[in-house]
């Protein structure tokens, strides 16, 4: 019983994927729904659940408002870019989505098995949360402060969440 008690923790080992590695992921995704939902992970940070609840009314040109998000708070702000934000509102457009629908609905096993399905294009495993952990990585390497990446980027209530 002792030693289940004083058990050391496990070590969180993630293996980050290189930017390239996902810039080829999501160009050989040809489906633009599933290209879509990766760019939204891969370069917004954001989780699967929180892209399977967008509507068109959340999106605001390269702003995303998410309503009820996991912290708690009553609405957060998502940044993305020009490029994907152009993209997502041609996608809108072209599917006649309309104020009060889902943009992408499909269940969250779905979400995850698109994510699985791209990371096998390239030959690696690949979880929805890699996605947003590469758009932390890829924001702290290129030179942006942890604190910006905890409170903008991740959107964390707590910089140590971040860090660890």
């Amino acid at each position: 019983m002792l030693r289940k008690l004083y058990r050391p923790g496990k070590a969180n080992h993630w293996s980050i994927v290189e930017k390239e590695t996902i810039d080829e992921i999501i160009f050989r995704t040809t489906k633009i729904r599933n290209r879509l939902i990766l760019e939204l992970m891969a370069r917004g940070g954001m989780r699967v659940g929180e892209v399977l609840k967008l509507t068109p009314e959340n999106v605001n040109e390269q702003r995303l408002i998410l309503r009820q998000p996991k912290s708690g708070n009553e609405a957060e702000l998502v940044f993305i870019p020009r490029k994907v934000s152009d993209r997502l509102s041609t996608y809108i457009e072209q599917k006649s989505i309309k104020s009060g629908q889902r943009i992408f609905p499909i269940t969250y096993a779905a979400a995850r098995l698109v994510v699985k399905k791209a990371g096998k294009l390239v030959g690696i495993e690949l979880r929805p949360h890699d996605l947003r952990r590469h758009a932390a990585t890829y924001a702290s390497r290129s030179g942006v402060p942890i604190e910006i990446v905890s409170k903008v980027i991740l959107r964390h209530a707590n910089l140590s969440t971040t860090q660890r």
